[in-house]
């Protein structure tokens, strides 16, 4: 990788210190860079040291110091989605969704270099660190609905959702930041309203979580915001296409007969 200026000065700092030094250089230029274009060169000049003593603390090279950066990247990632259980669920997850997309701005071709795969530096230790961040992922929206050991169901809207959010990340990136960031998250948290209220059309226990869920939500929050604009779109000059006597409340998923 091509790089400009002067190297800052050398600084003599401890084994620890050094090391963190070495892996926040390196997660700033692949970051920046798909990984294949960022060098040990590169990164021992933009930390202003040798390249020898980059191999000292990573004897492996570049693809050590990569998987280096690369933890250092997850473990940031699963951060936001960190979250108190105070308050309505989908403005809990708003805010997730905030620290999220600026997560994915600020490291805008490195997260996509690794979300796409094909990078000369991917690993099945690298594939495994990002299927970890998927995973807290859905942990710490499982613990928001309140659930520990949630159904097949349930499981696989969460799951699906997860990866909705990956892909409109990376097309909003192709899409140069369009539309914007707060529109995105808007988007992303009435797609997950949609897809908890589709999965609780069949789903018991989903339809549990959704109930438990609308009970903190607010007339002026996001929940009511949908509602509001998707109500029209279901209206057929001015009646709705259900009758609201047909309505009936979510049934029992089928209970399997006894053996005989």
């Amino acid at each position: 990788m091509a790089t400009s200026g002067t190297a800052p000065a050398y600084r003599r700092l401890s084994v620890d210190q050094r090391r963190s030094q070495l892996i926040d250089v390196a997660l700033e230029l692949f970051a920046g860079h798909p990984p294949e274009e960022v060098s040990l060169d590169g990164v021992a000049l933009a930390a202003g040291v040798s390249r020898p003593l980059v191999y000292r603390y990573f004897p492996g090279g570049k693809q050590q110091l990569y998987e280096a950066a690369l933890r250092s990247a997850a473990d940031e990632l699963e951060r936001c989605f960190t979250e108190p259980e105070n308050g309505p669920l989908v403005e809990r997850l708003s805010r997730v969704l905030d620290r999220y997309l600026l997560f994915v701005s600020e490291h805008a071709a490195g997260f996509t270099a690794l979300l796409q795969g094909g990078s000369m530096v991917e690993t099945s230790r690298t594939s495994a660190i990002v299927d970890e961040v998927r995973r807290h992922a859905a942990r710490e929206v499982f613990r928001h609905l309140g659930l520990d050991a949630p159904g097949p169901r349930l499981r696989m809207a969460v799951r699906t959702w997860i990866a909705a959010v990956e892909a409109a990340s990376l097309i909003w990136l192709d899409e140069e930041r369009e539309p914007p960031a707060g529109e995105l998250r808007r988007w992303m948290v009435h797609h997950f309203v949609a897809l908890l209220t589709s999965t609780a059309a069949y789903d018991a226990e989903s339809a549990e979580v959704l109930r438990r869920a609308l009970a903190l939500e607010r007339a002026e929050g996001p929940v009511g915001e949908l509602a509001r604009r998707v109500l029209p779109l279901l209206a057929d000059g001015g009646h709705l296409l259900l009758d609201p006597e047909e309505i009936s409340p979510v049934a029992e998923p089928p209970r399997p007969h006894p053996a005989s």
